[in-house]
């Protein structure tokens, strides 16, 4: 694979976005929860981007949805955004669609098949910028792999809504069931400390939502408002006629010739639509001065929904019914994204407003598609809205709590038709001076134009006389409890192995280190296996020419991204009851602590004590008084897909085998996964994964029963997903 690092180059960029329904065309903005603003910011994004002569191609990695109850363009595996910029698909999970809170367990399918596609296109990405928690993970994860700079943009942030749902009364044990919010909140500490830069909408996301993180570190954020299809929107000509909108909102209305309150979102509790229709229905000024519209995604039949929107929309219904609004409100089942640009012009048609009444706006793109279209805006105090009011000057800001503000502002807006004028003008003119993707792009590129050069990127070209280059397969084993147990069960898999082909290698993935591993290879009289990967996955050997042992120190180079062990352990220092191990456990990139439970913190204290100093490690904790610190691109799971990339050999043509927690996730994604009878209680919660296989028999009977399971040393089987 390609790893030219010459400035001079054009530029490859990979985004990702995993969740929601994203295609080229007509994007079903507000559908439901996960189909909102970011489905359109990734894809704008990416063809801005790849509208610049410095950037030779861009990829947006998302999942591929196979499902009769969404469109089938969901499930073609690659779909052109522009020229130079590609839409590709990869499976994760099962084919139907699903919501981002229940994709975490499939994450590890997601990160292989982005590896996958990234080799086929034979070149290492300069960036690779994740959008949301969940692709945050899958972004650090491939980053760190490949050694390309890490973008993050939260868009909105787990603690965030943490926050706001426990406001609202929501007990702790149902964010969890519902939201897997803990989750959420850990992936993008991850995402925080990988991340060479993170990209923020406005400066109240830093300082008061990312602020909130333990990997709080202002010096990597920098705020890049995310730009607008101007060209889309504009303001109303004069005498221009009613567009074809109007038609399907008319039936709804007595005086549809009436100023309109335009709103624009999906049916979502906490874009509080309910609250905006609470202020208009308690307000007669404001029913006699305008009409209320409310665009709130598109349905069939509310019964059939989601719960979020159904019940987001029954409310709706209940409310127009109370304050009896038939007549005075308009709430359209469908509409297209093409309507989108002729609702605003048809509210500045009618000196209308446009009103964004959310609880919480990271940014609020409907605001500045308003703005260039001339219509002024009342819009939530939280958030981007503020900053986007003061630089465009076109509206006024609400507490989205108080029904009658919101009714104030309101009324303030369409009261003065000459502040109006002066409001629509100024919007139009702010929002193409600050708002536009080709300045977007050019912001966002000279920000990140610095990583290119100081960032290591891994090499892929193999190197050195080995027969790994001409190898189909190869299979992986632990060594305590998996390959040793059993001595008589050892002897019969030795035999059973020295009949498979040349072209199958075998390999061992420890915890112990080299020395210890080559030991035991020497005591029992083992053959030298192809690749060692020691030390939890820190070390990655290769056996060269028989007996002669050499180090991938390009892997070892990989690991130094934001590794500092001589701060980490000034830095241990601090806790009690955390002493360090004996030397001879200490490696160049682990860091190995005895501890007494009594009186050392939990991990989840000690990780937050270590990333709040800017330190990133991985703390793993074994039979609770032995903690390792890893580099966080560190694993045995990492080091067996960074062979996989290096070697050319698929991830379905390795084979994995465990027997513990530490074990866990080089079994997990798109290897070949066997778990043996004798294994440790925590990989238990594996037995639904369709690619691990646990054995009924243990130590290396079970490895043998693995092998024979997939077929591995003939023709492989593959288990339908």
């Amino acid at each position: 694979m390609n790893n030219n690092t010459d400035s001079s180059e054009p530029l490859y960029i990979v985004l990702i976005s995993v969740h929601g329904l994203i295609r080229a065309k007509n994007l079903e903005l507000g559908r439901d929860a996960d189909t909102g603003g970011q489905t359109l910011y990734v894809v704008e994004l990416a063809r801005a981007l790849a509208e610049r002569d410095d950037v030779a191609r861009v990829d947006l990695l998302t999942r591929l949805v196979e499902d009769p109850k969404v469109s089938s363009d969901y499930s073609r595996p690659e779909e052109k955004l522009s020229d130079k910029a590609n839409l590709i698909r990869l499976r994760c999970g099962p084919r139907r669609y699903l919501r981002k809170e229940v994709l975490w367990s499939h994450l590890d399918e997601f990160i292989d098949h982005a590896l996958q596609h990234i080799r086929s296109v034979g070149q290492v990405p300069e960036f690779i910028h994740g959008h949301y928690a969940d692709a945050g993970l899958v972004a650090a994860r491939v980053a760190g792999l490949l050694g390309s700079p890490m973008i993050f943009t939260g868009h909105s942030l787990g603690r965030e809504k943490h926050r706001q749902l426990l406001n609202k009364g929501i007990k702790r044990e149902k964010l969890e069931s519902q939201y897997n919010l803990s989750q959420r909140i850990e992936a993008e500490e991850i995402a925080l400390g990988t991340a060479a830069m993170i990209v923020a909408s406005t400066h109240q996301e830093i300082e008061e939502q990312y602020a909130k993180y333990d990997n709080y570190h202002p010096s990597r954020m920098e705020v890049i408002p995310p730009g607008v299809d101007i060209s889309r929107y504009r303001p109303p000509e004069k005498g221009e006629a009613r567009p074809k909108i109007f038609q399907q909102l008319e039936r709804f209305l007595l005086k549809p010739d009436k100023p309109m309150i335009l709103a624009l979102s999906r049916a979502d509790e906490r874009k509080n639509i309910t609250t905006l229709v609470k202020a208009y229905g308690e307000s007669p000024e404001l029913q006699k001065k305008a009409n209320l519209v409310i665009i709130a995604g598109n349905r069939d039949d509310i019964s059939q929904m989601e719960k979020g929107p159904r019940e987001v929309l029954k409310e709706l219904l209940l409310l127009f019914d109370r304050y009896d609004l038939y007549g005075k409100v308009a709430y359209p089942k469908h509409h297209k994204s093409d309507d989108v640009p002729e609702l605003y012009r048809l509210a500045a048609q009618t000196y209308g407003v446009f009103v964004n009444p959310a609880l919480t706006e990271p940014f609020g793109l409907t605001l500045i598609e308003a703005a260039a279209s001339g219509l002024p805006i009342v819009a939530t105090n939280d958030g981007g809205p503020s900053e986007i009011v003061s630089n465009c000057q076109n509206g006024v800001l609400i507490d989205p709590y108080d029904s009658e503000d919101i009714a104030n502002a309101l009324l303030t807006v369409l009261a003065d038709r000459k502040q109006w004028r002066i409001w629509s003008r100024e919007g139009y003119e702010g929002s193409h001076r600050h708002y536009s993707w080709k300045g977007h792009a050019k912001t966002y590129l000279e920000k990140i134009s610095g990583f290119r050069e100081h960032h290591y990127r891994a090499n892929f070209v193999p190197t050195g006389k080995t027969r790994l280059v001409s190898l189909d397969r190869i299979g992986f084993t632990a060594i305590d409890n998996a390959l040793f147990g059993d001595k008589e069960a050892l002897k019969r898999l030795l035999t059973y192995l020295a009949e498979s082909g040349k072209y199958i290698g075998m390999g061992l993935a420890t915890g112990r280190t080299l020395d210890s591993t080559l030991n035991f290879i020497k005591r029992y009289n083992l053959p030298t296996p192809d690749i060692l990967v020691t030390s939890v996955g820190t070390e990655i050997h290769y056996a060269h020419q028989g007996e002669r042992i050499v180090e991938d120190n390009a892997w070892r180079r990989n690991l130094d991204y934001r590794w500092e062990p001589r701060v980490l352990r000034k830095a241990m220092e601090k806790c009690p009851g955390v002493e360090l191990a004996a030397e001879s456990e200490q490696r160049e990139h682990k860091i190995s602590y005895k501890l007494d439970p009594e009186k050392a913190p939990g991990v989840r204290e000690i990780k937050r004590h270590l990333r709040r100093h800017d330190l990133h490690a991985k703390a793993i904790l074994s039979e609770k008084t032995h903690l390792d610190l890893l580099p966080i691109r560190a694993s045995k799971g990492l080091a067996i897909r960074y062979l996989s990339i290096k070697w050319g050999i698929p991830l379905d043509r390795i084979l994995v085998v465990g027997d513990s927690g530490n074990d866990e996730e080089m079994l997990q994604g798109s290897t070949l996964g066997v778990v043996v009878a004798n294994h440790s209680p925590e990989l238990d919660k594996l037995r639904d994964k369709p690619r691990i296989y646990f054995t009924e028999n243990s130590y290396a009977d079970g490895i043998i029963e693995g092998i024979e399971y997939y077929n591995f040393l003939d023709k492989v089987r593959i288990p339908n997903d």
